[in-house]
């Protein structure tokens, strides 16, 4: 017979909301209206940890630039979290799939069926650092909300081990888990409504940070210019409206010689945009935008000698 599990009842993930003691006499209007109060706190948690979020963009913006890999490490929800994160990249930033990548207890059955028991092993997580090669310059970001998942603390050792930055995201205080991760962040959303559930706040503070953390360093990355992604992926017909319409609103072109120019541009938008100022061909486009390492910006101040469209 197993030995009885440590006590977790001290966390912040784990107390009961004295809110919501009375939470199976609520009405569904009552439900509705305390869940919308109890969000709240996720923006609070996400400015709580603004400077920690900005270190993580620095740390991976380096380390992706150099040749480096994101990884988010997790178990259940978190894990389920991190590889919705990285597998949104590639439409978005036009991404290779393997420079943000989700890595979930369990394996990709996780994402559908539960496989809660698999978080309670350390050796798994190491040996999925293992197993992906970690080096010194990339980044494993390690998902735990109540901080204590075995399978996360592996990881994050493990890549440590290797060199590797690593960072935390948790939503209990330092002081009640402490880590060895580089970067720590916390997100102090406070205990679920439904006691222990953190695929609620925590769950929503989480996303909330991903999206932060990940877009973030694709705009320092140059996948975006002012507020568009000019390096969509155009893969489908909503995807090519959208490039048709940066086209459109970023240069003085109609929508019918917007889609020529993006055809010949390979349906590349950053390229075509390189293209229609420079009065160039792709080759010569993608040669200055190399130059500056995709950054759009600074290769239109090359030819134009300013940074932005006209």
């Amino acid at each position: 017979m197993s030995p009885d599990p440590v006590d977790r009842g001290h966390l912040l993930t784990e107390q009961a909301n004295p809110r919501s003691a009375h939470l199976d006499q609520l009405s569904a209007l009552e439900l509705v209206d305390l869940f919308n109060q109890e969000d709240q706190h996720t923006l609070a948690a996400i400015a709580g940890a603004r400077e920690a979020l900005a270190a993580a963009i620095d740390a991976a913006t380096e380390a992706l630039g150099q040749g480096g890999r994101l990884f988010y490490v997790g178990a259940g929800t978190s894990g389920r979290l991190g590889v919705l994160d990285a597998a949104e990249c590639p439409p978005t930033f036009c991404t290779p799939p393997d420079l943000v990548q989700g890595i979930i207890a369990g394996g990709a059955g996780a994402l559908v069926k539960s496989s809660e028991g698999l978080e309670d092993i350390a050796a798994d997580g190491a040996a999925a650092i293992a197993e992906r090669s970690v080096r010194p310059q990339d980044v494993v970001v390690g998902i735990t909300a109540g901080g204590t998942t075995p399978y996360v603390q592996g990881a994050i050792a493990a890549a440590n081990q290797r060199g590797a930055t690593t960072v935390l995201i948790a939503c209990v205080p330092g002081h009640q888990v402490p880590t060895e991760a580089k970067i720590d962040i916390r997100l102090l959303v406070g205990p679920e409504l439904l006691a222990g559930s953190t695929r609620l706040k925590a769950g929503t503070a989480t996303k909330m940070a991903l999206n932060v953390l990940s877009t973030g360093v694709m705009v320092r990355l140059g996948k975006v210019y002012g507020n568009r992604m000019v390096d969509v992926a155009v893969t489908n017909s909503k995807l090519r409206d959208r490039a048709l319409r940066i086209l459109c609103d970023l240069t003085d072109l109609d929508r019918e010689a917007a889609a020529a120019l993006l055809d010949r541009s390979h349906q590349q938008v950053k390229l075509a945009l390189m293209m229609h100022l420079g009065g160039v061909g792709a080759e010569a486009a993608a040669a200055r935008l190399a130059r500056h390492r995709g950054q759009l910006r600074q290769a239109l101040a090359e030819v134009t000698g300013q940074e932005e469209l006209a």
